[in-house]
């Protein structure tokens, strides 16, 4: 049976929750993770290999005009073209200034530094922060430079690009896992990577070990679990009586009573928990309001042990 309240007690239950919760993201399929070509920047430093002719080649930095100065052939501007478009536009100046003949005017341009571009790496990582985007860039390559995940670290990563910013996509990335998880995709200069909170589950009352558990990756918290994962019941908890809380449109919050003993027993179908579900097993049964009873096992103003549900 489920009810719905809104009382001062949850209100203040709810903010604690929301707190500690991470916001959901926008799941994309990996189609998605392509990008378009990036484009010089005024700082960048570019390696440009003219065919057969050593003199010219080498590694320059485009000035605040964007433009690079060749020997021979001084400054050409290449701000705003991909490395492709530049090699052309390098080839061209070359044979307009008489420098090369067309069949032997042959440039490449490769982007060796983006130098006013970084990567942003926020979230569930030891050290956020923006990171220089110095050659090829993996996913995995921008965590590790961010400190690596945090333990309230989820699986689920959001990439963001910069040239398409109102389409982020989320991949898994789980590189601690029995079957790690690192997919291949290349970050470029001005994306962002957010790793996403794993999520907590409240579980209180007649518990051996009560305290907050942490969300497992890409596993599912069910109620079995989650009492295998407390020790079981303690003398005198009133397990038929079992609750969970959870909240629903973002303002309320809805009880859901139910016998834990049926669950174990399977006559009756397993719970799965969600982020921010608070699990309760009452101690005794004297008839009290259940926000009152949970506010009190929450123990506001004390310390919680923070589990890591170790399931994997």
């Amino acid at each position: 049976m489920a009810k719905i309240f809104t009382s001062a007690a949850t209100v203040g239950i709810l903010l604690l929750i929301q707190a500690a919760s991470g916001a959901a993201q926008q799941t994309g399929g990996p189609a998605q993770m392509l990008a378009p070509p990036l484009r010089i920047g005024a700082g960048d430093l570019i390696t440009l290999s003219v065919y057969d002719s050593p003199d010219l080649s080498g590694q320059f930095r485009v000035d605040e005009k964007g433009a690079i100065l060749i020997p021979l052939l001084g400054p050409v501007h290449v701000e705003g073209e991909t490395a492709t478009e530049a090699g052309t536009t390098i080839e061209q100046s070359l044979v307009n200034a008489e420098i090369l003949r067309a069949p032997n005017a042959h440039a490449s341009v490769l982007i060796a530094e983006y130098a006013t571009q970084g990567i942003v790496v926020s979230g569930e990582v030891k050290s956020p922060g923006i990171f220089p985007a110095l050659g090829v860039r993996m996913l995995g390559d921008a965590i590790n430079a961010a400190g690596g995940l945090l333990p309230t670290a989820s699986s689920k990563v959001t990439i963001t690009r910069k040239t398409d910013p109102e389409n982020p996509v989320t991949v898994e990335y789980d590189p601690d896992a029995s079957s790690p998880v690192v997919p291949r995709i290349q970050i470029f200069p001005g994306d962002t990577i957010i790793v996403r909170n794993a999520g907590l589950v409240y579980v209180l009352g007649g518990v051996a070990k009560a305290g907050i558990y942490l969300l497992e990756r890409r596993h599912t918290l069910t109620v079995e679990k989650a009492m295998a994962l407390a020790g079981g019941s303690t003398h005198g908890a009133t397990t038929n009586h079992a609750h969970i809380v959870r909240v629903i449109d973002d303002s309320k919050k809805e009880d859901i009573a139910f016998d834990v003993n049926h669950i174990l027993k399977n006559k009756a179908p397993d719970i799965a928990l969600k982020d921010g579900d608070i699990f309760y097993i009452p101690v005794s049964n004297v008839k009290i309001v259940l926000e009152q009873a949970i506010t009190t096992a929450i123990g506001v103003g004390t310390t919680i042990v923070t589990y890591r549900a170790a399931y994997q």
